[in-house]
């Protein structure tokens, strides 16, 4: 079951996400008029007992969330019994201070719950055979109905000013059976209140042993029905979540919860992973490595490349096992936070389950196999062979080496037939599945710059330096965010790079300077080495004319191993009249710019400028000023508040990202922030 436990369209924690994630049944709290206490618990059979929140689960476990300013519940019914909970494990009771209802509807729209000390009796109250319990204790919340139907509490005073009970289990109200009990709109929402305090409270204690012993293709294991924790993981995820709901704004998340109450799956997504998703989610690269190769966190990453041509993160999770059904919620939590937007080209690990997840989730993607991801398994799998080398050899080959599909089949045939090798079954698995990952069947499928079909380029983890084989999960937790800023900083740099210098020209050709006054510096310098290379290419030849396409014959002297030169030949597709050059090395394809060879052709047509279909937004130095990302279609509707606040924040987002290039820009935009609120408020007061 999905549990929204994140607003992405408020600074706000919403916690009737986890009020909602459970389904057990077992018990429930009962809500007794104003000025009473919460002494009872109903069990099935109706009877009356003491009440126990932990429900037999560890004594020893002291962390509770505390109320905070902010956190928002679905109903009045689960911010009451939420914080009747939490008295409960303080040690402490609650009363209804105050209520306010709407004067036709009689709705309730505000109230004030404190601890049963609050206040002093009067004179003519006080019974003389009783004990005062009454302090003066200032312990309580103030909660509001909010616009968004929500319940969101607006002040809130923890302190006590008196002895508090390590648990309040004992003094439990005897009721007879002819007493009459306040009925509840919803008996949900008494479930749910015990929900929200179990899903919290239930922990890895008899979860210690790990799924290492799983089978190498990743069916399902005995633990995959719950996130493999140490003791106090599920609350330290929990508690990171909330806090940076309540101080990051936009942050989005969802929690998973098993029929138990375990946490099986978590997704989250900070402002600026959920702004570069609408910049950079054209392709991404979906990181499993944590998770396939059983570190201690069980982390996945959605991965993007950014307009320098670094990784920048778009999401991340914690999943119980890979198995279809955690990817496939995976996978829809994370276009829930990009609001149904589905990305153009997905990178993955070869792995079946991943197929089929993706075919569900995103059947309109491109789905492609990494191939650096595909060549690390070869020592792995090929490497107990008797011929290993000249096999390896010669699959390189196949794969880097050929430029057209009969070249690849006749390179894979002769592998496979000189070395004995057509029953390997993860040879053979690899064949089957060639289009997903061989360059030469995917080259009409834009990578990006994430493709990595040269030989020795890979994928970086995005954590890497951050995530080692035995790094816990509360420590991933903290280095998170160092991750993240260290990240956030180097784009920062190069962007005051790009846009403060002017890179260096190396040759006379008019593509480079063109090119060198739009782009980033990082994607210039590889465009920069493209022209240089030209140099290298020589014999453009026009081969046939076939209507307004030409095709060319470009030979270049390619370095080889040994460092010795061999000259191979390039089919360049050319067409003045539709301003389009392709070449059959598909670099643009695969790394956005146009190759050598092309560029060859063009310069030998007369062509002086790049056409502008090969000049891409996305590598250019002011990308970020020109393209407003906008996952909704249309014009935000007059009464959605969400709409509202996801427009205005990719707006104001801008202003941040230009007011970090400098001291002037920052105050700058920090004035232009300023003058913008009170022109907001001027609203509000000719309102009034």
């Amino acid at each position: 079951m999905m549990a929204e436990v994140g607003d992405h369209n408020s600074n706000t924690t919403t916690c009737a996400a986890v009020l909602n994630s459970m389904e057990e049944t077992s018990f429930c709290c009962e809500q007794l008029p104003e000025g009473e206490c919460i002494e009872a618990q109903k069990e099935e059979d109706g009877s009356l007992v003491e009440l126990d929140c932990q429900n037999g689960f560890s004594e020893g476990r002291k962390e509770f969330v505390t109320p905070a300013v902010g956190m928002e519940f679905e109903s009045y019914d689960d911010a009451y019994n939420y914080y009747i909970c939490y008295a409960k494990e303080v040690g402490f009771r609650v009363r209804v201070k105050n209520s306010w209802f709407k004067r036709n509807s009689r709705e309730k729209y505000g109230a004030v719950l404190c601890c049963s000390s609050q206040g002093f009796k009067r004179i003519k109250d006080v019974n003389h055979m009783r004990k005062e319990t009454r302090t003066g204790c200032p312990a309580m919340i103030r909660m509001r109905l909010m616009d968004s139907q929500r319940w969101r509490i607006l002040e809130v005073t923890l302190e006590h000013n008196h002895m508090l009970g390590s648990k309040i289990h004992k003094s439990v109200k005897k009721m007879g059976t002819g007493t009459k009990k306040k009925s509840l709109p919803s008996s949900n929402a008494e479930v749910h209140t015990v929900k929200l305090y179990r899903a919290l409270v239930i922990d890895a204690g008899g979860n210690s042993s790990a799924i290492s012993n799983a089978r190498e293709d990743r069916t399902l294991s005995e633990f995959s029905n719950r996130l493999n924790l140490k003791r106090g993981d599920t609350q330290a995820i929990y508690n990171y979540l909330c806090r940076m709901q309540l101080t990051n704004p936009n942050f989005f998340y969802l929690m998973d919860f098993n029929d138990e109450g375990h946490l099986r799956n978590a997704f989250w997504a900070d402002s600026r992973s959920r702004a570069a998703c609408g910049y950079f989610g054209d392709v991404i690269y979906f990181d499993n490595t944590y998770l396939s190769s059983k570190y201690e966190i069980p982390l996945v990453a959605f991965v993007g490349i950014n307009h320098h041509g670094q990784s920048v993160l778009l999401g991340c999770g914690l999943l119980a096992g890979e198995t279809i059904e955690s990817y496939v919620w995976l996978f829809r939590a994370w276009i829930t936070s990009l609001s149904g937007c589905s990305p153009q080209t997905i990178i993955t690990d070869k792995c079946k389950v991943l197929q089929s997840a993706i075919a569900e989730v995103f059947p309109q993607s491109l789905h492609r196999f990494g191939l650096p991801l595909i060549m690390k398994k070869v020592p792995e799998k090929l490497g107990g062979l008797r011929n290993y080398d000249m096999i390896r050899k010669e699959l390189i080959k196949a794969i880097y080496e050929t430029l057209k599909m009969n070249e690849f089949e006749s390179a894979w045939a002769f592998m496979v037939q000189r070395f004995g090798v057509g029953d390997h079954e993860w040879l053979r698995s690899l064949y089957e599945d060639r289009n997903c990952w061989a360059p030469v069947y995917v080259k009409d499928t834009f990578f990006a710059g994430m493709s990595a079909t040269r030989p020795g380029e890979s994928f970086t983890p995005f954590f890497d330096r951050f995530v080692h084989k035995q790094t816990p999960l509360k420590e991933f937790l903290d280095k998170y965010e160092l991750a993240l800023h260290k990240k956030h900083k180097e784009e920062a740099l190069a962007d005051i790079e790009s846009r403060s210098s002017t890179p260096l020209l190396k040759t006379r050709c008019s593509f480079e300077l063109q090119l060198s006054r739009m782009y980033t510096r990082q994607m210039f310098l590889k465009f920069q080495f493209e022209v240089e290379e030209m140099y290298s290419c020589f014999g453009t030849t026009q081969l046939h004319v076939d209507g307004p396409v030409i095709i060319f014959l470009v030979k270049e002297r390619v370095l080889c191993e040994g460092n010795r030169r061999e000259i191979r030949d390039f089919e360049v597709l050319y067409s003045r009249t539709a301003g389009e050059v392709r070449c059959i090395c598909s670099c643009f394809n695969f790394y956005g710019y146009l190759c050598r060879h092309a560029l060859c052709v063009l310069n030998f047509n007369g062509v002086e400028e790049i056409p502008s279909r090969y000049i891409l937004s996305r590598w250019k130095k002011d990308y970020k000023r020109l393209h407003i990302p906008d996952h909704n279609t249309g014009v935000p509707d007059d009464i959605d508040h969400s709409q509202w606040s996801n427009q205005l924040f990719r707006s104001a987002l801008q202003v941040v990202e230009e007011g970090t290039v400098s001291v002037d820009h920052y105050n700058v935009a920090l004035h232009a922030i300023e003058e913008s609120l009170n022109k907001v408020h001027d609203v509000e007061y000719r309102q009034i």
